[in-house]
Formats: C-alpha cells, structure tokens, sequence
C-alpha cells in the first residue's frame, strides 16, 4: 500500500476557532438535502410493505344487474310435450342479478413477490447513494470558502506587520526630522505608505467579513476564527471508498435484482379461489328455469396459470439490463480514470509547493536582513526613503508569498484527501 506522508512547519494560531472538520460536519447537517436519507427511507420502506401484502388474500367485491338478448330457453317440443302433462316451463329471464364476493389467496409465485420487494430496496439504495455524492460534494464546498478565509486571515496578519515595520519607520524618521537629519518628506513618505497599507487593511477586512458570513449561513454556525489544519497529514493513495463508487455497486445490484425480478415473469402462478354470490340465475340453471327466484351460490378450487407472454420480450428486456450494467461500469471507469489524473495533478502541486515554501524562507531571511541593513544606512544618510520602501516591500511581498504558498499547500492536502476520501 502507497502512503504519502506530508509535512508542513504551521505558523502560531492566531486563536482558537472551528476546524475544517467541524465546519464540514457542520455543513452536512445543515444542507437541506440532508432530509433526503429519511425521506427515501420511509419511501422504500412503505412501497415494499405494499409489495409484502401481495401474499394477503385478495377479496374484491362485485354487483351487477343485467339483461339479454336471448337465455337459455328449453326446446319448444319439450315445452309442449310439458303443457301437455300440465307443467309450465318458464325458462330463464332476460334480467339476471348477482351480488357477490371473489377471495384469491397466492400460494406460489415464482418468487415473483420476493424480487419485487429486492428491486424496490435496490432502488431505494441507488437513490440513497445519488443523494450521498451530492452531500459528498459539500465537504470540497466547504474546503473552497475555509481556505479563502485562512488566505484572507494570513493577508491581514501580513498586513498589519508590515503596518508595524512602517510605522517604526516613521517614528525614526519622525525624530531624524526633528533632529535636522531628515527632510518633512521622507518622514511624510513613510507616513503616506502607511496608511496606504492600512486602507488596504480595510478592504481584506471587510472581504474577510463577507466570507466568514457565506461560511457561517452555509454550516449554520458562527464562524468567525479559524484553526488551521494539522501540520502533520496521512493520506492513503489505496483503498479509496468515494460515494461516485458505491452508487455504481448499487447500480449494479439494482439490475441483478431487476434480471432476478425478470426470470420470476417466466415461472407459473399457483394459488386458490373462492367465489359466492346472491342472485339469479344460479348454479343450478334447471331449477331456475322452472322457479324465478334469487338463491346463494359458491364455488372452491385451485388455479394454475403460466403466462408465457414473458417470454416475448425476455432477450429484449435482459439485453437493457445488461446495457444499464454497462453504463454503470462505464461510468465507474470514467470517474476511476478522471480521479486517477486528478490524484497526479494535486501529487506534484503538493511536491510544487513544498519546494515554493523552502525557497520562500531562505528568501524572507535575505529579504529581512537587506531591509535591516537598509533602515541603518537611511540612519546614516547612505540611501534615500525611496530605496528603504522598496526594500520593506519585498520583505513583505516575499512574507505574502510563503503565507499564501502555506496555505495553497495546506488547500492541496485537503484537496487530496476530499479525492481519495480518507
């Protein structure tokens, strides 16, 4: 197994506040989809109790009144040969009634009730997992506005030591005016920069405020100070568990169950019945005849039906399981192969920055001792304000830089691991 073991040398915090992991955990709770889980739950819960009562007699209820256009009648030669010995044949009657009840109780089905209640948990799965990569995609949102937020607070902390390099400045400048060893203007100089580099305060300030405000809506808590992340992170390369590939293995499932659900089409039906009824004409069709009166009536039995309807679309229907199959193996391929890319890229950002950040010390440490050196030789009159100014904003351009280059880093690690997800 392929471990990358990442190192980064933190800054002091400059106070205590939530963690990326509090503001994501956070997030999730607050995102309204969140709801989703229960909703499809209790769905898949009451469509598969509905199926389970497939196996409860099913008893309808039925009434009807109609009339004919021709009965069944006796022969007209028996007719007469009946007269003849005094009995009258009425024959059946043209309106005919019946009120009653049908009771079918399945015995067997071909597993054709099981499969079902497999398709609908299946589907409630996928639907599961397609919820679970949207709320999966939260967590890189939330990456995105904290290490903003992080950058923002770096650029103000920069902002406000260079306020405090410049503002010692001036204050020597101020006394070297005083004394006679310095002109209004070098003094005004520093002075104007200063609050240049303040005014600039209130624009990172006020930025910052908008964003820890989008932040904080969007996990639903205060976040008003940031902790940044640990300095030492594991992220395992192997063994990535991302929600893009249980929804493919529930896609998968759903069309073995849907392939199980189409071979139950093809199985018979065995089951028992049970029909009463309250009319006329009844069973007895020979006593109705001759009596024209209303009676009970009921019939038991056994039914055994193979539909081989089925049969007619089976290879059509087993061919579009096997294509959603293929499209839901595709689909993990592709996000395999992006992934995989997008693993690399951040791999050798990380190592880009990593180096960035080496180099930005060793510059930050030139850069601090030529600006030092330039406020002694403005004290000896040797250089002008002009260069001194010019030698502060390189030290604090080259501080800007290794704070955000920090940062980029520490963005990249998170990056990683909301890839891999580990």
């Amino acid at each position: 197994m392929r471990r990358i073991v990442i190192g980064i040398m933190m800054l002091p915090l400059l106070a205590w506040g939530q963690t990326l992991e509090e503001c994501q955990e956070a997030a999730l709770r607050n995102y309204p989809l969140i709801h989703q889980y229960d909703l499809i739950s209790r769905t898949t819960n009451l469509t598969v109790d509905n199926i389970g009562k497939g196996w409860l007699p099913q008893v309808a209820a039925s009434a009807q009144a109609t009339v004919q256009s021709d009965v069944t009648a006796w022969p007209d030669e028996m007719q007469s040969l009946m007269r003849s010995m005094g009995v009258d044949l009425k024959g059946l009657k043209r309106d005919q009634y019946r009120v009653g009840i049908d009771v079918q109780q399945t015995l067997y089905d071909g597993g054709a009730i099981r499969s079902q209640k497999q398709v609908a948990q299946e589907q409630g799965a996928v639907q599961e997992a397609q919820t679970e990569v949207t709320m999966y995609q939260v967590r890189r949102r939330v990456n995105e506005m904290y290490f903003a937020l992080l950058l923002l607070d770096e650029q103000i902390r920069q902002n406000r030591d260079l306020q405090d390099v410049l503002q010692g400045n001036e204050r020597k400048l101020q006394s070297m005016y005083k004394r006679g060893t310095a002109s209004e203007s070098d003094w005004l100089n520093v002075k104007a920069e200063r609050l240049n580099v303040a005014q600039q305060l209130t624009s990172l300030t006020a930025n910052r405020q908008t964003l820890a405000r989008m932040l904080s809506s969007f996990c639903g808590i205060e976040v008003e100070t940031l902790s940044k992340p640990s300095r030492l992170t594991t992220i395992e390369a192997s063994d990535m568990s991302r929600p893009e590939l249980r929804l493919t293995d529930a896609q998968l499932r759903l069309a073995d169950a849907q392939d199980q659900a189409l071979r139950s089409k093809l199985m018979p039906r065995l089951g028992v019945f049970a029909q009463g009824f309250y009319g006329y004409p009844g069973y007895n069709l020979f006593e109705d005849m001759m009596h024209h009166r209303w009676s009970l009536n009921g019939m038991v039995g056994a039914r055994l039906t193979w539909n081989i309807g089925g049969l007619y679309t089976h290879k059509n229907d087993k061919a579009r399981i096997q294509l959603q199959r293929e499209q839901a193996m595709n689909a993990r391929d592709v996000f395999l192969f992006n992934n995989r890319l997008e693993q690399l890229q951040q791999n050798e950002n990380l190592m880009r920055w990593q180096r960035l950040m080496d180099e930005d010390d060793e510059i930050i440490r030139l850069r601090s001792a030529v600006r030092k050196a330039a406020e002694s030789k403005l004290e000896h009159g040797i250089i002008d304000v002009n260069d001194l100014m010019r030698e502060v904003n390189s030290e604090s351009t080259a501080k800007v830089q290794r704070s955000m280059h920090e940062v980029q880093l520490l963005k990249e690690i998170y990056d990683l691991k909301y890839t891999t997800n580990n």
